[in-house]
């Protein structure tokens, strides 16, 4: 008999995935009745090996989880081999290859608010300027106190992406005039497009148009506005059904800081005495000149996170975090978590919930979450008293490979799967799912075919003029994107502009303004009634999940509630493609275990009619997508 063992099927683990701490873990295994195998535990405390039981038709065992959040293993031992994996099929081998498993915190609860939501995230710079002479005026006081920028004359200019004025090397110092107002201006077309949450990068006293660099964090850019215009725009968001999270920059400041002042504008900085209340902050080599920096910047230099004093003006009362909340915030997104110590991490949950306990916290992480390590050791992101979620980066490579026809749909359901299988539902269903950013080249360009172009130089990426047809075919692609983003567990993120096609590749050049009065608007409509997918439907967002490759070029996925059943079908080939459903192919994910039968009417986003008989049949247009639901 052969041995067999998979670990996303909810037939041989049980519960699927992740568990919690002190919950019971069951455990089958096919294979020979005479065998005596033994399941391998690798826990935080050592090895632990259980015998197996034979049940008349498979080997089953049994343990609990830890009763603290950890990441452990498990693999079984069979006549003198190892029998495991990292996820999925089981496959001997000589030394251990465990499963991993994540124990997490069962109290753990993230915002439902935010979890059946739509997000849109906000260069504010690029987004809608409401009032130019009021930019304007703002911008000749920023000159007058000794600052260089250059204010575009035209919205409809490209950023500047090489060094002006007689400047050795490019600097972020080029400005359209963005606003917060303009923000509020455009509620009534956010709240249009289906939006409920705004992710908007930096908006505090920097000086830099990405504004990673703070000088201040108790006061809004004068650029963008003030203090008063941020409370007027939450409370507007609010009326039209859309809260706002904030961009929180903690791992350094801006050398050209209240806190810092390495030019002497403020006179109580780090750098003008060591008796400033900021100079335990910093990490200096040689002071006031050699400092610890960020990624080798000197205009931003690192701080120390676990300085109390820099925790409390962070975390405690009055702090940055409780104030922006009490003028209308509804929680942040941590700038470079994965840099950030985990007690500062914890330390910002613990700030922000008690302050509001539906706060939200994000964080920014480009790798798994779960397996994620650091000089401390694994990261603690998902074990329930960190982050209520992340920017779901590893998503979005799966999608755009899948796509771009770089990888078929079984990697992708397989990458999907993967997440699922690590992530605890409360993080997985509040993780930000995103196929652009302001970090990453326009999901249009992307999608063009170019590999990942954070790997190309700035020049390659000049030189990346896709033809017509090109283009026209990444509009589809992205249509694609933005269903599988709607469908899928967490929460669907729109960067801004990419709902009416903007291109460009990294930064700067995927900062542009938003084209206001030439919109696509054929694409857009497009867009829009992909959101209205999901905020039409209670089965997209908080359902029941299966997702299963039918066919080299065809994803599915299936949500389901107690009052309906959504399928998606995504073809990523430029033909059509027949897709036949079944349930054996839906065998793995937290529902597969769920009676499934394809039987009755289904109908399809157009109006079509599909009568399923034991199997579902389906034509999926090329580089396309059918959305049904159960009639």
């Amino acid at each position: 008999m052969n041995w067999y063992y998979h670990s996303r099927d909810p037939r041989y683990k049980s519960p699927f995935g992740a568990v919690k701490c002190g919950e019971a873990v069951q455990i089958r295994l096919d294979g020979e009745a005479d065998a005596l195998p033994l399941l391998v535990l690798f826990e935080p405390d050592g090895e632990r090996r259980v015998p197996m039981t034979w049940d008349g038709e498979s080997w089953r065992a049994s343990f609990f989880a830890p009763d603290t959040p950890c990441r452990m293993g498990y693999c079984f031992a069979i006549g003198g081999r190892y029998f495991g994996a990292d996820s999925g099929e089981a496959r001997f081998s000589d030394a251990p290859a465990p499963f991993g498993l994540t124990v997490y915190d069962g109290a753990f609860e993230t915002p439902d608010w935010f979890r059946r939501g739509v997000c849109y995230q906000i260069f504010p710079d690029r987004f809608f300027c409401s009032d130019r002479e009021r930019f304007l005026r703002a911008a000749d006081a920023y000159r007058t106190a000794g600052r260089e920028l250059y204010v575009h004359e035209n919205w409809d200019e490209e950023p500047l992406y090489l060094p002006h004025g007689g400047a050795a090397h490019y600097a972020p110092d080029d400005y359209f005039g963005g606003d917060l107002n303009g923000i509020t201006e455009k509620l009534s077309y956010l709240q249009s497009l289906g939006i409920t949450c705004l992710y908007v990068n930096p908006i505090f006293a920097a000086h830099s148009n990405h504004r990673y660099n703070t000088a201040d964090y108790h006061s809004i850019d004068p650029l963008l506005g003030t203090n008063e215009d941020f409370a007027a725009l939450c409370a507007a968001a609010k009326a039209h059904g859309i809260r706002v999270i904030l961009d929180g920059v903690f791992s350094h400041t801006g050398d050209d800081s209240i806190y810092f002042d390495r030019y002497g504008r403020y006179g109580s900085g780090a750098c003008q005495s060591k008796a400033s209340p900021y100079y335990p902050w910093y990490r200096f080599y040689d002071y006031p000149n050699r400092y610890e920096c960020w990624w080798n910047f000197e205009t931003l230099p690192n701080v120390e996170e676990t300085e109390p004093s820099y925790s409390a003006f962070i975390q405690g009362e009055g702090g940055v975090l409780k104030s922006w909340l009490s003028m209308g915030a509804s929680g942040w997104r941590l700038d470079v978590a994965d840099e950030l110590p985990d007690s500062f991490i914890r330390g910002v949950r613990s700030s922000i919930k008690k302050t509001d306990p539906d706060a939200l916290l994000i964080g920014e992480v480009w790798d798994d979450c779960a397996t994620k390590s650091g000089p401390e050791g694994r990261r603690g992101y998902v074990n329930g008293d960190e982050l209520d979620g992340a920017m779901n980066y590893p998503l979005r490579e799966a999608l755009i490979d899948f796509l771009n026809g770089r990888t078929d749909a079984y990697a992708c359901a397989d990458a999907l799967n993967r997440l699922l299988e690590n992530y605890p539902k409360p993080f997985y269903d509040a993780c930000l799912n995103l196929l652009g950013s302001h970090d990453t080249e326009r999901i249009r360009t992307a999608l063009t075919g170019i590999p990942d172009a954070r790997t190309l130089t700035r020049d390659e990426q000049l030189k990346h003029r896709p033809d017509a047809a090109t283009l026209e075919r990444a509009k589809r692609r992205v249509l694609c994107g933005t269903a599988l983003l709607t469908a899928l567990p967490g929460v669907p993120c729109i960067y801004y502009g990419d709902e009416v096609g903007m291109t460009g590749m990294c930064d700067p050049l995927n900062r542009g303004t938003f084209p206001w009065g030439r919109v696509d608007a054929a694409f857009l409509e497009q867009m829009r009634a992909c959101i209205a997918m999901r905020r039409e439907s209670e089965a997209l967002q908080t359902g029941g999940v299966r997702i299963a490759a039918v066919g080299c070029r065809t994803l599915a996925v299936i949500r389901d509630s107690q009052t309906e059943t959504r399928i998606l079908l995504v073809n990523s080939d430029d033909k059509p493609v027949r897709a036949v459903l079944y349930p054996a192919l839906f065998c793995e994910g937290p529902d597969a275990t769920k009676p499934l039968a394809f039987a009755g009417a289904y109908r399809a986003e157009d109006g079509m009619r599909i009568e399923a008989h034991a199997s579902l049949s389906v034509t999926v247009p090329g580089t396309g997508f059918k959305l049904l639901k159960k009639a």
